[in-house]
């Protein structure tokens, strides 16, 4: 079946019942796009994971399939490559195998499609954070888990942390009084191509035009093809510090904490003054790429009037996963594993801190497996993802046109801006259109 043929079978496909798990049923899964963070999560399964087992894997650069890419970034992760049946194409994966789920970790603007897909096929989801490039995407994602009853969970793994669900509920019933203000990084914008780039030898097996998906066709270029998460046609500044990459953690921490996950703000604007930059990207050495717009600290505000300011540039840590909750009767910083507060005694009984970059996946994706059984809802569902997801991409627009938005959150529309509006989705390239959820 090529893809175009997938494309047309998945417009209106049969919808399978969830499947009913045995006591000692085990889930089938599969893995969409093998690159480093894919790597590191696959060690868990058949280990944490008892329950689950990997039995397929796709990309459209196929050596990492067969764990051959040269540069593969992550996890020394070496075992049970030979056992895995190995696609080029998702599509190929999702019509051979009976899965039951798919770790959808491909790049940011191939992920909303293949989850589209995968959903439309009777699969359920758990996908890589940023869950989608547009505004558009996201709302697609909702309607899609929704209409075809599919388990989602984004990989916003503070979620599942008992330390900062404990320190969110804090701040959600009132113990600092209402909050006034959330104090957060001053994400880093993403970066553009001044020039078109040389063009480069494709490496062996690599499907660029699958890879450059939704995007325009461009000449294969290895910083491209290796920092894409730092150029705004492919994400929103998605490398750590970046607006769509700890951004995207920061801002759903928040989220979280002011019980907003199913709303959003009615006003942003930017300020006119820059934060001190952190330290440029590695990449920014090489000629001809630059940022898109200056890093000035951009204000939510929310119908409750609270303030969130993204307004410090932060420090290159765990500290940027969260945010300063300034209350009428004191103050929380949660960051990612910790929490302090003022009164101190709102530390009494908490649970156990975490140690920086331990103990953060595997409640994660053991809320998800729990919940691929069960049909609940996961920590952090589709719809939670997609709102904290949409703050990122409001911070992005207001920057770009440097005037105050006012946001519909209900209807998800800039209200009396048409410029602004169109920014919430992009062009795609035919062949790569959304799917359909007729």
């Amino acid at each position: 079946m090529n893809r175009r043929t997938f494309v047309k079978a998945a417009a209106a496909p049969m919808i399978a019942s969830p499947r009913i798990f045995g006591a000692n049923s085990r889930l089938k899964v599969g893995v969409i796009g093998v690159g480093g963070r894919a790597r590191w999560l696959m060690q868990y399964f058949g280990k944490e994971l008892d329950d689950v087992d990997l039995v397929a894997v796709a990309d459209c650069y196929l050596a990492r399939c067969y764990n051959k890419d040269p540069r593969q970034r992550g996890t020394p992760f070496n075992e049970g490559w030979e056992r895995w049946a190995k696609y080029d194409s998702y599509q190929k994966m999702l019509e051979k195998e009976k899965l039951d789920a798919v770790w959808v970790e491909t790049t940011t603007h191939a992920r909303a499609r293949a989850a589209i897909h995968a959903m439309q096929a009777g699969v359920d989801v758990y996908a890589e954070k940023p869950i989608h490039l547009t505004v558009e995407e996201g709302r697609a994602m909702v309607r899609a888990a929704r209409k075809y009853n599919r388990v989602f969970q984004a990989g916003s793994q503070q979620r599942s942390m008992p330390i900062n669900r404990y320190a969110s509920e804090l701040v959600r019933t009132g113990k600092i009084g209402k909050v006034k203000t959330v104090q957060v990084c001053n994400y880093m914008p993403g970066l553009v191509w001044m020039a078109p780039p040389e063009a480069h030898a494709l490496p062996e097996g690599l499907d660029w035009d699958e890879w450059c998906n939704q995007t325009e066709l461009r000449p294969y270029h290895p910083t491209l093809h290796r920092g894409w998460s730092n150029y705004v046609h492919f994400d929103d500044g998605g490398e750590s510090w970046g607006v769509s990459g700890w951004g995207t953690h920061g801002l759903d921490q928040v989220q979280c904490a002011l019980g907003m996950d199913r709303t959003g703000p009615t006003e942003i604007w930017t300020e006119d003054r820059e934060t001190k930059d952190l330290p440029d990207w590695p990449l920014m050495k090489e000629a001809g790429f630059r940022h898109l717009v200056k890093r000035k600290p951009v204000v939510l505000k929310f119908a409750t009037g609270t303030e969130v300011r993204l307004e410090e540039p932060g420090k290159n840590s765990h500290s940027q996963l969260g945010g300063i909750f300034v209350g009428e009767k004191g103050t929380i910083e949660i960051v990612r594993g910790d929490y302090t507060a003022n009164p101190p005694e709102l530390r009494k009984n908490s649970p156990d801190v975490l140690p920086e970059g331990k103990g953060e996946d595997v409640p994660h994706l053991r809320n998800f497996v729990d919940c691929v059984r069960s049909r609940k809802l996961t920590n952090a569902d589709v719809e939670t993802a997609h709102r904290a997801t949409t703050l990122c991409h409001l911070v992005s627009i207001c920057r770009l046109l440097d005037r105050k938005l006012r946001w519909d959150p209900e209807a998800e529309r800039l209200i009396g801006d048409e410029q602004a509006n169109a920014m919430l989705s992009r062009p795609r390239r035919k062949g790569y259109e959304l799917p359909g959820l007729a």
